[in-house]
């Protein structure tokens, strides 16, 4: 008979799916004591509410995106406002956000989600994946956080914390895996209220206790049964992935030129904005970026504006 504290290896689907029946309750019981109170997860969010905040969120930290969430929200409460706008006001509104494509992406898929559902954001799992911009993580994450429907929501957090409990890893891979899917599949609840509160309660996990770089084991519901701990922590994986450097990178070119477009209320000259960077090959494979990816429209006497 096994012991309830071994580790179970990842891959052994009736092994798997025994062990996520014993660990639902406790996770979910810590998450519903601990959980932080963000607007998206209050009920007057709704389903836009949770999409904004999911194309936020990506690659961006909570106490940058709620100041930006909040006013979003104020200004387009439902994806008929958005849609009603031209994408270079999403862009103009993101801010400094960050990767402002997504703010591309959403104004995309406010447009569908006006023109194929009557405004709603649509309720099952297949019609969220076809809106624009809208990848795996993020269909199955707006069907459960906002629907309370029965999907694997695999975010770099979720993927952590089961690399270390079940797989005995300290990271996950790069890239999501199709054993990670399996996995992921395999420890979901059977019923779908519970099922959408392990979604939640994984992702807070990893975001707040089982993190890359300084787990707190000693706060964990389950570190009695992680299999990384159990097997002592090895750090046999490499250290987490570290952000590339921002100064002096094309990356921080773009936002210094967008910067500049989206204060401004009228076209801009090239002029101007040749005084936003010093070094003019860079400063120009940064602008022909922008105006590669739609964020910048071009005119005539090399003047600038955001998309309309």
């Amino acid at each position: 008979m096994r012991d309830s504290a071994a580790p179970v290896p990842a891959g052994a689907p009736g092994e798997n799916t025994a062990r996520g029946r014993a660990l639902h309750g406790l996770v979910i019981d810590w998450f519903q004591e601990h959980a932080r109170d963000l607007p998206w997860r209050r009920p007057e969010a709704g389903a836009w509410g949770v999409m904004v905040s999911e194309f936020m969120l990506q690659q961006t930290p909570v106490n940058r995106v709620l100041p930006v969430y909040q006013e979003w929200l104020a200004r387009w409460p439902r994806p008929a406002d958005l849609a009603a706008e031209s994408p270079g006001e999403a862009v103009r509104a993101w801010g400094r956000l960050g990767y402002p494509r997504r703010a591309l992406r959403l104004h995309g898929a406010a447009v569908a989600i006006q023109e194929r559902h009557g405004g709603e954001v649509p309720t099952e799992h297949a019609q969220l994946l076809a809106l624009p911009g809208v990848g795996e993580y993020t269909a199955a994450a707006v069907a459960s956080f906002a629907y309370g429907q029965r999907h694997p929501v695999l975010d770099t957090n979720v993927r952590r914390v089961f690399a270390r409990a079940l797989s005995g890893s300290q990271y996950p891979p790069n890239a999501t895996t199709a054993a990670e899917r399996r996995l992921a599949r395999e420890l979901l609840p059977d019923d779908e209220p519970t099922a959408a509160a392990w979604a939640a309660a994984t992702m807070e996990l990893g975001a707040l206790v089982c993190t890359a770089r300084s787990p707190e084991c000693v706060r964990c519901p389950i570190a009695a049964s992680c299999a990384w701990r159990l097997a002592g922590a090895p750090a046999h994986d490499g250290p987490p992935r570290r952000g590339q450097t921002y100064a002096g990178t094309d990356r921080q070119v773009r936002g210094k030129l967008l910067a500049v477009l989206r204060e401004a209320t009228e076209p801009v000259p090239q002029a101007v904005l040749d005084r936003v960077w010093h070094e003019p090959v860079q400063r120009a494979r940064a602008l022909d970026g922008l105006v590669s990816d739609g964020l910048v429209e071009p005119l005539a006497g090399r003047r600038y504006r955001l998309p309309r």
